[in-house]
């Protein structure tokens, strides 16, 4: 990743709280806290999905399990479950409902640290399965053939650059990315920060794929979000 990480820590202890806050931040992450599913809630409508998710399991009210149900109902967001020492069988159920790792209490903050860069190194380097999507029912995308359809009409006329950053959106559907990472990712570099090409870029594949409803959603000060409901064919 070219930017700073967003961590989403959802744990009802403060001391720990505010400890993996504190920590995290001074690693290099950008980090929001909360200590239930509320947090969650509150994070998708400001940023939609974290990078990843640092959750534990003895919560009050929602518990850590159902939290962890309802993201993988609608995200792959990579989760990390706090769990109480010698819970072997809630450490088989996270991982059961789709926790990526998990980590019993109490631990070291730095091996914290170590298992999160490893989940998002098998993110990033996750090889991408699906070939075509459909977003809001609408457009189709073929990422082989390189073709966007809208409904019946023929294929957008995308510039490779348009296309390029409408893959990255897709396949990242849910998540801020900074102009940043979508220079890195469609230009192969970081950008300048007088360089504008990509929010021209975004301007343009607006116009051509938005047809009265809004997909891509600027972030102030973060980047850009892509609303679309994404469903791979």
């Amino acid at each position: 990743m070219t930017t700073r990480p967003h961590v989403l820590i959802i744990e009802d202890d403060p001391e720990i709280r505010n400890l993996l806050r504190d920590y995290l931040s001074r690693q290099g992450f950008r980090v929001e806290t909360g200590d239930g599913g509320v947090a969650l809630d509150r994070f998708r409508t400001t940023f939609g999905d974290p990078d990843l998710i640092v959750l534990d399991i003895m919560l009050p009210g929602e518990d850590g399990l159902s939290i962890c149900r309802r993201v993988r109902a609608a995200s792959r967001v990579p989760i990390l479950m706090l769990t109480a020492k010698g819970e072997d069988i809630d450490r088989i159920i996270g991982l059961e409902m789709g926790a990526d790792d998990y980590l019993p209490k109490p631990f070291n903050p730095r091996e914290l640290v170590a298992r999160v860069r490893a989940i998002l190194r098998r993110v990033e380097a996750a090889p991408l399965e699906c070939r075509r999507f459909s977003i809001n029912e609408t457009l189709v995308v073929d990422l082989d053939s390189r073709q966007a359809v809208l409904g019946t009409e023929a294929p957008l006329a995308l510039t490779g650059a348009e296309f390029a950053l409408l893959e990255c959106f897709l396949t990242r559907p849910n998540r801020v990315l900074s102009r940043d990472q979508l220079m890195d990712w469609t230009r192969g570099r970081q950008a300048d920060p007088l360089d504008r090409t990509i929010d021209v870029q975004v301007s343009r594949l607006r116009k051509k794929i938005e047809r009265g409803a809004e997909l891509i959603k600027t972030i102030r000060g973060e980047g850009y979000l892509f609303t679309g409901s994404v469903r791979e064919l």
